[in-house]
This record gives C-alpha cells, sequence and structure tokens, in this order.
C-alpha cells in the first residue's frame, strides 16, 4: 500500500491510502494471479481507536480481470491480507475486538464496552457478529461429563463436558435421554461418563453408549447422603436440645419468683395469660383448633401454640437471642447500672471509649428491661437444628471443632438412632478415603436394615446403579468440570439477564471456554 495522507483534524483520525498498481493480486475465485487493472474504487473501513479516537481507513483498490479463461469470475476485487476482508466494512483487528467483546460481554454489555474504545455498534449488530463466528470442532472425548442446569423457568438443559480438557463440548434444551443416546450414538469412542445420579442420564447412556463406563459422582453421593441424614435428624429433632451442655446453676428461687411477677405484670404478660385460659377453657371441652380460631378471631396455629402449651410462660418464652457485639458488655452495663447510671446516652459514650463500635439504640434496647425491674437479656444458646446436626455427623472427626464434637457426643449418647446413623455414616466416608467399594454391598444391607426410612430410601436408589456408585467410590474420576462450567454457564446467562436463547448460549459457553485457554496459553509463554 502507498499512504497517501492522514487527517487528524477532524473527530475521526482519517488514513487516505492505495494499493500499488504493479502488485499482482490473487483472483477469488480460482486463485490466479492477475496484474490486468478493470478500475479502481474506495472502501472505507473502520480500524481500532487511535488515542481515544476512531480511525477511518478510505483505500483505493483495484477491481482486475481473471486472466483465466475458465474461471467463472470475470473480475474481481483484490484483497490486502491483514487490512481487508470480503464484505468486511471492519479491519481484522477490529473484527476481532468486535467478536471478543461479543464472546465476553454478549449484546448490550458488548454494545457500552465498544461505545467506551469509541466503537458505535448496536446490541443486534454485537450479536450477530458473535453468532458468525464459527465454534471449535467437537472431538469426541474419551471422558465425558453430563450435567444439567435450569436454563428457564422449568425448564432445564443438559450441558456435555470433555473431562479431560475441562472444556465445554455442547449444551441442549431439555435432560431427556433420547437426546443423550443420539448425542452418543453420533458421536462414538467415548469410554467413560461422569454423572450424577439422574435416572434419565443413566438410561440415555446405557442406549447410546452401551460400552462406556458410567461413573456416579463422589460428591453427589455424599450429598445425597447428607440429605438424608438431615431427614434422620429431623424427624428426631425432640432430641437435638441434648446436645446443649448442662445449665449452670439456676438463680436462687426469689429471683425466679420475682422475674415472672414482673413479667406477668406487663401488657404481653396479662395478654398471653388471658388468651392463654380462654383458649384452654374452649379446647378443653374437646372442640377442634379450627373451630376455637374461628370463634376468638385468630389463626389456627395461635390456637395450637397456646392449646399445646403447659403454661402461659411458655408461650412467653422468647426466642433465643443471636450473638450481640454488644455481649462483651453487658456485665459493664449492669455495673455501671447498680452504681446509678441510668442514661442510655451516656452507657453509650462510656461503651464507646471501651472500644464497642454498635448504635446507640442498641445500648438503649439492652438497658431497656432494667427499667422495668428485669435482668438484662443474657445470650442464650439455641438447640442445633436438624442441618446443623447433620453437618456434624458427615463432618471428619479430624475436622470438628471442640464446641461440636462436645456436643455431638452428648446428642450421639443420649440418642441411638443417630448414633447408628453417625457410624453408618463413617463407614461409607472410609470408602471415600480408601478408594475401596468391597465393603459396599455390605454397607447397603446395613442401610436398608437400620430402621430409618431416609436412610433404607436411599439404599435402594444407590443398590439399582451399584455399579456406578462403586466406579465413583474406586475411579479417579468426578464431574469437578460439569460443575465449574455450570457455574460459569449460570454467570453467562445472568450477564445476559436470562433472555439467552439456546444457540446464542452455547455459543457464548463454548467460545468463552476456549478465550480464556487461551489468554491463559499465551500468559504462561516466556516473553521472547
Amino acid at each position: 500500500m502507498i499512504v497517501s495522507s492522514v487527517d487528524d483534524s477532524g473527530p475521526a483520525v482519517v488514513v487516505r491510502a492505495r494499493t500499488r498498481p504493479c502488485v499482482p493480486s490473487a483472483c477469488t475465485g480460482c486463485g490466479t494471479a492477475s496484474r490486468w487493472c478493470h478500475s479502481r474504487y474506495v472502501r472505507r473501513l473502520a480500524d481500532a481507536s487511535l488515542g481515544g479516537r476512531p480511525v477511518l481507513i478510505e483505500l483505493s483498490v483495484r477491481r482486475l480481470y481473471c486472466e483465466n479463461t475458465a474461471c467463472g469470475k470475470a473480475t474481481f476485487a483484490e484483497q490486502v491480507p491483514g487490512l481487508t476482508v470480503r464484505y468486511q466494512r471492519r479491519t481484522p483487528l477490529l473484527q476481532r475486538l468486535v467478536e471478543a467483546v461479543g464472546v465476553l460481554l454478549a449484546g448490550r454489555g458488548g454494545a457500552r464496552m465498544l461505545g467506551v474504545l469509541n466503537v458505535t455498534l448496536s446490541r443486534c449488530t454485537v450479536l450477530s457478529q458473535l453468532m458468525r463466528v464459527p465454534l471449535p470442532s467437537l472431538r469426541t472425548p474419551q471422558v465425558l461429563g453430563v450435567d444439567d442446569f435450569g436454563l428457564y423457568g422449568e425448564t432445564y438443559g443438559t450441558l456435555l463436558v470433555d473431562a479431560t480438557t475441562r472444556l465445554p463440548l455442547t449444551l441442549g434444551e431439555g435432560r431427556d435421554a433420547e437426546q443423550l443416546s443420539c448425542w452418543l450414538r453420533e458421536h462414538p469412542g467415548v469410554e467413560i461418563v461422569c454423572r450424577d445420579g439422574s435416572l434419565t442420564y443413566r438410561q440415555g447412556i446405557t442406549d447410546g453408549a452401551p460400552t462406556a463406563v458410567q461413573v456416579s459422582d463422589r460428591f453427589h453421593l455424599w450429598q445425597g447422603l447428607s440429605r438424608r441424614v438431615q431427614d434422620v435428624a429431623a424427624g428426631h429433632r425432640s432430641c437435638l436440645p441434648v446436645a446443649l451442655p448442662p445449665a449452670e446453676e439456676a438463680d436462687p428461687a426469689p429471683d425466679e419468683e420475682t422475674t415472672e411477677e414482673a413479667a406477668a405484670e406487663t401488657p404481653a404478660g396479662q395478654h398471653a395469660r388471658r388468651l392463654f385460659e380462654v383458649v384452654h377453657a374452649l379446647t378443653d371441652t374437646g372442640r377442634s383448633y379450627s373451630a376455637v380460631a374461628r370463634e376468638l378471631g385468630l389463626d389456627r396455629r395461635t390456637v395450637r401454640k397456646y392449646a399445646r402449651a403447659g403454661t402461659w410462660q411458655e408461650v412467653m418464652r422468647r426466642p433465643p437471642r443471636k450473638p450481640s457485639i454488644l455481649d462483651p458488655y453487658r456485665d459493664y452495663l449492669q455495673q455501671r447500672w447498680d452504681e446509678g447510671e441510668h442514661n442510655a446516652a451516656a452507657l453509650h459514650g462510656e461503651l464507646r471509649s471501651k472500644g464497642y463500635l454498635g448504635h446507640y439504640q442498641r445500648v438503649k434496647m439492652a438497658v431497656a428491661p432494667l427499667r422495668r425491674g428485669l435482668p438484662l437479656d443474657q445470650p442464650r444458646e439455641r438447640p442445633p437444628s436438624p442441618r446443623e446436626t447433620a453437618r456434624w455427623i458427615t463432618t471428619r472427626p479430624d475436622k470438628r471443632n471442640l464446641h461440636a464434637t462436645e456436643r455431638l457426643h452428648r446428642l450421639l449418647d443420649h440418642c441411638p438412632e443417630l448414633r447408628h446413623t453417625h457410624n453408618l455414616v463413617r463407614r461409607f466416608a472410609a470408602m471415600l478415603d480408601n478408594r475401596d467399594a468391597t465393603p459396599l454391598s455390605a454397607w447397603l444391607d446395613d442401610l436398608a436394615d437400620s430402621g430409618l426410612a431416609p436412610l433404607a430410601g436411599v439404599a435402594g436408589a444407590l443398590r439399582e446403579d451399584q455399579h456406578a456408585v462403586a466406579q465413583g467410590i474406586t475411579t479417579p474420576y468426578n464431574s469437578g468440570a460439569n460443575e465449574g462450567r455450570i457455574t460459569d454457564l449460570k454467570l453467562q446467562k445472568r450477564i445476559m439477564a436470562g433472555r439467552a436463547s439456546v444457540p446464542l448460549l452455547r455459543h457464548r459457553v463454548v467460545l468463552i471456554a476456549h478465550l480464556r485457554r487461551s489468554a491463559d496459553r499465551s500468559s504462561a509463554e516466556p516473553p521472547r
């Protein structure tokens, strides 16, 4: 090329150039080189911005005659390698930038980002350029990962991942067995398939690749067992308070009576006592909770709560308070109150000098019981929830803290069902740690004979898929790559506000993974 002028006086930098007349150019039809010029015309190409200003290249190119008489083209336009592409008004540099931004940020976000780079394109144009990018050639993997994801509403999709390279292969709408089996038949050569416990995927793999080894993911196995342990703990909720440490010596009886008398004089206490007496007067005659609720104008759950309470104080019992940043200063508050300082603002100022960072209102609410003659609210520990109990049972003993270990031992000594559940969980954990599936059959028998319905149910499901479960325990293959790609897929959906169609989502998920992989490789290469 010959650059004739550069004009930077306007809003854009305009570069005017022309191709050399003596340089031959290859015909776009047959590839024959030609110098026989027919005419010239000007192509206007947008280029990447320069110094924060857009760049426009006005390039004069030749239209040449094809010297091959057998070619179907009479004339053709010459192309400048690295600068022009047929039917393209952007340089390859700018086109790669538009495609990369479209892959990373999709339509609306990509258009905004290109606007920052002084490239004005609509979101629809960005998406159309993104969809023109060809997908990488698909090679059948030896180890395939299969997992589902939420597409929108109650509609799900299926993602296929190469577990060796950890790159996504394709995704589609639906999670039916026929779709997966068709893909496997079209791409023979899959030897190992990692999946969760889905019956649909199990059937699809069996139909499409009967010789492939199916591996049930260890994480999903452990997750399913943990949920059943939580169900067992929920069924023994009445045993959970035993996990708390024994209470300290109670306050003297006169103080307790004084506290109850003071609580009974409050409006809330009087209301609870009257309602307790009315509800019991009606329910003791055999009337149903619903009938009493209609007569008193209360919710049925409220009537049930008062009817099941033994005393009105049980209804007044406040739920355990959550830990507060004021807890370390409660003894000091009690001391200053006893010394005669009853001004909440003054107490708040003293606590701030001692390092308290909370708000004045918290101090004001903390001393409110003292004004009514009641003691300060002391932190009370709540019983463990079924979820917390399941976490204690499923955590490795050497990973539990002393707090959880002590409470779990009290709970297991009190509840034989939870102790049996704990032993079964630890046996399965030993199989996973040792990569040994030999005790699996005996463990499933004990799980089914445990007498606990949640564990018996999971035993039946695992026995139907016992071969894949054994492979998941003994082999190093897992669905970690699937879960990572599902997380990335959800991010791409959120970037597009969840409105992406399946083809667009497939394009972005596959291309962005390869774009990141190439960027990681280029950054890992040593500088020349």
